[in-house]
């Protein structure tokens, strides 16, 4: 149940709930769903760090493939069918044969792609709460604080705690979109749409020189903003500015710099640049945006590829060490109506989640490289009894003597 309301000012307000402490079995009962949670999370665990080693493996074999596979193109590329279905490698500058525009806000750009991006003037809510225990209940004062700022996805204030006053437009009056070339070339190739794809280094497009054009009576730019109002540095809930970046420059317009310079290896076939299939089950289809050798493309794959590796092995980690601490939080739900005694079982459950969460990390690390590793697992392991071995051999030496 709730409080009325007190109010701090015009845009904030606080709230003040009620609610019993929960009893030993309703605590119980919720314990055991996060246990069943626990568990699921510890399976998903293993799951992503035994295959996140085959995974690393795999990438790794199949950069190395296409490292001794690739044929580079040199600085001026040309179409020779001789290299049809073989993996090339090629640096130049992009190209599309016709511009991106909007004809709403009179943009043109030369690019791979455009982006629109719109935002609304809106009110949002912000909540606070905090909890303390009064007469065997439980209460909970939340404070409910309103601002005005330019978001790009609506709010929906039918949700605030307080709509009236707050109420926010149910649409917005143009959307954001993002325009993609639909032919985007490098020298004589065509890149495939995975490559396209890979083109996302976008900029803000400057409005400097566009604001020396005639506009719509109700646009106004500022800032390298179209606003949909005359005043925009006072603005109304409901106006709406709009920004448009560009990623992939590809022409010469003084303006906005020269093309962009990119490094692609993929697959010829004719002249189109498609993905390469290797032997190993990847697919190899890369670009980086800045001219690399066919050997600095793989070194950065293969830096992607360790950093990835690491990235999935730290996210296995903590998804073990959650699960061990919903799993074993049933412990610390029997004893937590002693207050020092909960205080120490719940410090040590984190103790406990910690250390176990890393020797089975590690444990299922090692158990991937046995899968997927076996004969370099068997050097290590050899490798390492070697210390035993010249240590009991030393002892029978000295034996016989």
């Amino acid at each position: 149940m709730s409080s009325p309301q007190t109010f701090s000012g015009p845009h904030q307000h606080k709230r003040l709930s009620l609610k019993s402490n929960p009893g030993f079995l309703e605590r119980l009962s919720e314990t055991i769903g996060g246990t069943l949670v626990g568990v699921g999370l510890f399976f998903l665990s293993i799951h992503v760090l035994f295959t996140n080693e085959g995974r690393t493996l795999q990438t790794a074999y199949s950069l190395d493939e296409g490292l001794s596979l690739v044929v580079s193109l040199g600085p001026h590329p040309s179409l020779d069918l001789q290299n049809n279905n073989r993996l090339v490698h090629l640096s130049a500058k992009l190209y599309t044969p016709q511009p991106l525009h909007d004809p709403n806000y009179r943009v043109v750009v030369q690019a791979v792609k455009m982006k629109r991006q719109v935002e609304m003037y809106q009110w949002v809510e912000y909540q606070q709460s905090s909890d303390y225990k009064e007469n065997g209940e439980t209460k909970t004062e939340t404070t409910y604080t309103y601002n005005t700022e330019w978001k790009s996805e609506l709010v929906n204030s039918r949700h605030f705690d307080k709509e009236i006053g707050h109420q926010n437009p149910s649409a917005m009056a143009v959307e954001t979109v993002t325009v993609v070339a639909p032919e985007v070339r490098i020298g004589p190739f065509v890149l495939s749409k995975g490559l396209v794809e890979q083109i996302n280094n976008f900029q803000t497009l400057s409005l400097r020189e566009l604001a020396a054009f005639n506009l719509d009576p109700f646009l106004t730019i500022h800032d390298d903003y179209f606003y949909h109002t005359q005043h925009p540095q006072r603005p109304e809930v409901g106006d709406v500015r709009v920004r448009f970046s560009f990623a992939g420059l590809s022409g010469e317009l003084s303006h906005l710099g020269p093309a962009q310079t990119v490094s692609v290896v993929a697959m010829q076939r004719g002249e189109q640049l498609v993905p390469f299939n290797t032997k190993s089950g990847d697919k190899l289809e890369l670009l980086h945006l800045e001219e690399l050798s066919a050997e600095e493309v793989f070194a950065k794959e293969h830096q992607y590829n360790r950093m990835k590796t690491w990235g999935l092995r730290a996210a296995g980690w903590a998804l073990m060490f959650i699960s061990i601490q919903l799993t074993m939080r049933i412990i610390y739900t029997l004893v937590d109506w002693v207050p020092i005694l909960g205080e120490m079982v719940s410090v040590g459950l984190k103790i406990f989640a910690l250390c176990i969460s890393c020797s089975l990390t590690l444990i299922t690390i090692g158990t991937g490289w046995l899968f997927y590793r076996p004969l370099m697992a068997a050097a290590l392991g050899a490798l390492a009894l070697l210390p035993v071995f010249f240590t009991r051999a030393g002892f029978a030496v000295k034996k016989n003597e």
